[in-house]
């Protein structure tokens, strides 16, 4: 599976007073703890909830 691309998040933001659903979304990405590190596929789908998330996970290189 070298081939395919991922990306590396990290939880930035605590899900603490957010709306159910951004938790939701958090958890769905595979975060639930604050600075906390994951490697996904880099598909649309993920794309799409990192924007909506923008102010509770980041991009890491």
């Amino acid at each position: 599976m070298a081939d395919a691309k991922t990306i590396t998040l990290k939880q930035i933001g605590s899900p603490i007073r957010r709306p159910a659903v951004q938790r939701q979304m958090l958890i769905g990405l595979g975060l639930n703890k604050m600075n906390k590190i994951v490697v996904l596929k880099d598909t649309a789908e993920v794309r799409g909830t990192i924007a909506k998330l923008p102010h509770l996970v980041a991009v890491v290189d």
